[in-house]
């Protein structure tokens, strides 16, 4: 079919996502974005007309199939959607849901309390190894970190990636993993400037956490999103 078009060949493309993920995490996003907002008029109806309007100025090159092709998506998950919602009315799911907002708060006042903050470092001393002349090895800063994790309002390390990342950042700047061997004291203020770090970046930028895990189900729940034949039927989708 492309050959018989001669000078206005068709190509073929398969759009997975990638391209579409690339465009919304890369360099050129937000570029391109707002010239596309600025030109829509302001909506009468709701934010999802809105939004839907600036989706259908994307093209290809973003990796956004046609618009036909996502309404499409949009009203099959409609459907599912819906089918989900009854399925759960008649038989409930119960979940324990939890949310955390890390903003440095639990750090913040562990520091402006000396009292408690003395008697957590101390604690956290007296598990850490030292050589023959009482000085501490660097190296035990991040478990010493994590052993005042809980009184200073911060997850375990390892639990919260983007929490990971900003407390290597502390490390870096402290020059934390050099694998010296320091006095006690200089251990303890070393760590007090960790955490001060952690802190004003929290406040800065605070990481919010949510959680959900299922407490109890009904049986026959694993039929959740599998309706039988004879309640729904297929569709294909082109894209």
């Amino acid at each position: 079919m492309a050959a018989g078009l001669k000078r206005d060949p068709i190509v073929i493309l398969r759009i997975d996502g990638e391209d579409l993920l690339e465009f919304i995490n890369g360099p050129s996003y937000e570029a391109e974005m707002v010239p596309i907002f600025s030109h829509i008029e302001p909506p009468n109806g709701s934010l999802r007309d809105y939004i839907i309007e600036a989706l259908g100025k994307l093209t290809v090159d973003q990796g956004m199939p046609p618009s036909d092709s996502w309404e499409t998506l949009l009203a099959e998950f409609k459907k599912v959607a819906e089918y989900v919602a009854q399925h759960l009315k008649e038989q409930p799911v119960i979940v324990a849901h939890s949310e955390n907002t890390f903003d440095g708060s639990g750090i913040k006042r562990l520091l402006s309390n000396k009292f408690e903050l003395d008697k957590s470092l101390n604690s956290v001393l007296e598990n850490v190894p030292k050589d023959r002349n009482g000085k501490v090895p660097k190296e035990h800063l991040r478990v010493a970190l994590d052993s005042v994790a809980a009184s200073a309002g911060l997850p375990p390390y390892g639990a919260i990636n983007e929490m990971d990342n900003i407390v290597g950042e502390a490390f870096n700047v402290m020059n934390a993993d050099d694998g010296k061997m320091v006095k006690e004291d200089d251990f303890k203020k070393t760590l007090t400037e960790i955490l001060d770090s952690v802190m004003l970046q929290l406040e800065g930028n605070p990481i919010s956490v949510s959680t959900s895990s299922v407490v109890h189900e009904p049986l026959g729940s694993s039929t959740l999103i599998h309706p039988s034949s004879s309640e729904t039927e297929e569709q294909p989708l082109s894209i």
